[in-house]
């Protein structure tokens, strides 16, 4: 873009600051994506990948994949994604591609969010929408390492997008926006059945487009219109149904497959365990109503908890009195569903919660496009006040992002663990929540205890592989170990003991080789315990 575009073209200026942020971040990505660490699922979801790649490459014969664990339930696109490059590339690690893929499908909803940002509300609510989405700990922290709820969260943004879009043409959306809207939605479906979701969004945008041009046109002419447009957005379906079925082939194998994994999600399929709220370790399926919000309210940075709030309740005030079109103030109809139905839904029907609010991810895109029209609303009225006042707004929102920013840096490679300052940061939610729930901290706990061993390799038993007990997630354990160790559970024939900062790890009484932390607070340690039996790796009563 030359100097000239920029001052010819309304909102360049906007749009070269969103492309410089989705490149900068871009670049962050390729950089970083080996820091992460393994998490809980890692494994199993390699495994998916490789089985949904054997079905698709026996020409749809090797169908183990379909009664592989309870994976089958979910879609694989992602897992299939990673398993297809990595038989192209060979020589790379399996792990670092899943890394390296996260990263890219997270800048892709960067720059969803910003292209539907722009549109809701102008190109500097575009910028303030990617920019509030990048210092958003639940997208960014998860989009290396979540191969289920950052993918649907891109998805979700991208139906989004192209409901949006379809807004914007309405009553005729065009077969570009059709053809996006297919995608995107089978992508959501595919990931998760949860995508089904999208249908009440975009429900409740266009029941708020009947009601209104009912009453300025009259029932007949309003309907025909509505009807105009849906049906011309339902000719994406077929497309949704055709890439549903190619990353989540278990969700076409019976027309009903869906229904029966909504249903079975519906319920809790494990035995339970406990999870630290509020500081106390409670049942997972007894965790009370106001776990999601209490977590959001906790873990979003306060510029962006704060814009998201307030873009909620400006945009309510504006789809119902506002001088828009019908159709542009349904747009803030979708986005308002799309951020608050999901948390209401959990409030109202109390699910099994756990694991934080990774299950929300795809929320996050909804709140951040709240968050860039307040932003674009509070920019455009600060335009009346002198240079001065205009100067702080701008210093307010640019210190709003900054701070996040730094917590992440010291965080990383944990910037899912971020918690806001209304809680005291990680040190004040040490006590009240979970951290690392994910067990990511091993990656840095294991190579700290590889130095130990080649310093101290002529001390240590000689023969046979060491074994460590491990409080934690043992497959990803054994991984970063590699082959001189052996995990287990065992605690009284151990060499070392590794175990996560969390409350459900036993203490003991030994010397630490290893302390994995971060501004005072410990993820994860390593302790030398040879000829110190401890009765188990989990603590009392765990």
């Amino acid at each position: 873009m030359s100097f000239l575009d920029i001052e010819r073209r309304p909102g360049a200026i906007a749009d070269a600051c969103a492309l410089v942020l989705i490149a900068g971040v871009a670049v962050i990505a390729a950089l970083t994506f080996s820091d992460y660490g393994l998490g809980w699922d890692d494994f199993t979801h390699s495994q998916y990948g490789d089985l949904l790649y054997s079905y698709f490459s026996s020409g749809l014969t090797h169908r183990k994949v379909f009664s592989f664990v309870n994976l089958y339930y979910y879609g694989g696109g992602f897992d299939l994604a990673a398993a297809a490059i990595a038989k192209a590339l060979p020589f790379v690690d399996v792990f670092d591609i899943r890394r390296l893929l996260g990263g890219l499908v997270g800048v892709i909803g960067f720059v969803l969010v910003w292209r539907a940002g722009r549109r809701l509300a102008g190109p500097w609510g575009g910028v303030a929408a990617v920019a509030l989405l990048m210092i958003c700990p639940l997208y960014y922290g998860h989009m290396f390492m979540n191969a289920k709820d950052a993918p649907f969260a891109v998805a979700v943004a991208g139906v989004l997008y192209a409901c949006i879009r379809a807004f914007d043409e309405f009553p005729q959306p065009s077969p570009r926006t059709v053809t996006l809207f297919g995608l995107f939605l089978g992508l959501a479906i595919g990931t998760r059945v949860l995508g089904l979701l999208c249908g009440v969004y975009l429900a409740a945008a266009i029941a708020f487009v009947l009601a209104v041009e009912c009453v300025r046109l009259g029932i007949k002419p309003a309907l025909l219109r509505t009807l105009r447009f849906t049906g011309l957005l339902m000719l994406g379906l077929p497309l949704a149904y055709f890439v549903l079925g190619i990353v989540w082939p278990w969700g076409v194998a019976e027309p009903l497959n869906p229904l029966v994994a909504l249903k079975y999600y519906s319920h809790f399929w494990e035995v339970p365990w406990r999870e630290m709220f509020e500081g106390r370790p409670i049942l997972v399926p007894d965790m009370p109503r106001t776990y999601v919000p209490t977590l959001f309210s906790v873990q979003m940075p306060e510029l962006f908890l704060g814009l998201a709030v307030g873009g909620a309740a400006g945009a309510i005030v504006s789809a119902f009195v506002g001088k828009d079109t019908p159709a542009k103030r349904a747009r803030l109809v979708l986005i308002v569903t799309a951020a608050a139905f999901p948390v209401l839904l959990t409030v109202i029907t109390r699910p099994v919660m756990y694991n934080g609010i990774r299950h929300f991810v795809f929320v996050t895109p909804a709140l951040a496009l709240l968050g860039g029209y307040a932003a674009s609303w509070l920019w455009q009225k600060a335009q009346g006040l002198p240079r001065l006042a205009r100067g702080a707004v701008a210093a307010t929102f640019a210190v709003g992002l900054a701070v996040p920013a730094v917590d992440f840096h010291n965080l990383h490679p944990y910037e899912y663990t971020y918690y806001n300052h209304f809680v005291g940061g990680i040190k004040g939610a040490d006590d009240l929540f979970m951290l690392d729930y994910w067990g990511l901290a091993f990656k840095q706990a294991t190579e700290e205890l590889d130095e130990y061993v080649e310093q101290h390799r002529r001390t240590l038993p000689q023969g046979r592989k060491l074994r460590v007990a491990v409080c934690g997630p043992h497959f990803a354990a054994a991984a970063e170990l590699g082959p001189r160790y052996e995990t287990t559970y065992d605690s009284k024939n151990a060499d070392f003991y590794m175990r996560l900062g969390e409350f459900y790890c036993a203490d003991v009484k030994a010397p630490l080789l290893v302390k994995v932390e971060r501004e005072g607070v410990t993820y994860a340690t390593v302790y030398d315990v040879r000829g110190r039996p401890f009765p188990s790796v989990f603590a009392a009563g765990q």
